[in-house]
């Protein structure tokens, strides 16, 4: 019991809380574990965020696409974490991503009512929702005042800090690059020189249709301001 009460303590949203504080929420919230074998889809995008997700063990493969599929980001999270929890509440309700199981992964999944129970009944839980959603509304300002502001790699710097979640490991940005320098504005030959000079660093590797993000704890440190944290 003591090991799983440390584990939930490591969740995102439930950090610096006691065990003894963890043991009382288990008792007043319904916790439901679930487990999902590879390959096994548990979040499709447009499904309703009645729960929030949180991973225990495992890990899973998190891909964002737009309407008609021309950018696609994928991103890899693994246990301890939280997937989308800014789509609890608010207008959009719906999951914005599709979740599939890359090996057997272990889900701790919490309703929105119990949720709401938790976030009053401890100011520490209240704390890091609200200081989550406020990180993330700032990265998004920051995301749409890039397309117009700082040099090309800042910009797709601050696109990967936008698009995925601060653990996000294994991240590719899958899209035609001229539809991408239509997005920033540049010519392409600047775009690609670009990205050359952020592979030369060992940031990236790319191809013509495809972006893959080899740290991005290192992307988000060539930001002049730190854009985001874990």
């Amino acid at each position: 019991m003591d090991s799983m009460f440390e584990r939930l303590m490591t969740l995102p949203l439930f950090r610096g809380v006691t065990q003894e504080r963890m043991a009382e929420i288990v008792g007043i919230a319904r916790f439901h574990f679930l487990k999902y074998l590879p390959g096994g889809e548990f979040i499709k995008a447009g499904d309703s965020c009645t729960h929030l997700k949180f991973i225990l063990s495992g890990s899973a493969r998190i891909t964002t696409s737009n309407a008609d599929g021309r950018f696609k980001v994928s991103q890899t999270l693994m246990a301890p974490d939280v997937i989308c929890p800014d789509f609890l509440f608010g207008r959009a309700t719906t999951y914005p991503c599709t979740a599939v199981a890359l090996d057997t992964t272990n889900i701790l999944q919490v309703e929105k009512s119990d949720y709401l129970r938790i976030l009053t009944s401890d100011a520490v839980f209240m704390f890091n929702y609200l200081n989550h959603l406020a990180t993330n509304a700032q990265k998004t300002v920051d995301g749409v005042l890039s397309i117009t502001m700082g040099n090309i790699e800042e910009r797709i710097a601050l696109w990967v800090v936008c698009l995925t979640q601060p653990s996000a490991v294994d991240i590719t940005l899958e899209a035609r690059q001229r539809d991408l320098c239509t997005v920033f504005g540049v010519q392409r030959n600047s775009f690609v020189a670009a990205l050359q000079g952020m592979a030369d660093r060992g940031l990236i590797t790319f191809a013509p249709n495809v972006i893959n993000i080899i740290d991005r704890r290192a992307i988000a440190a060539t930001l002049p301001v730190a854009r985001d944290t874990d």
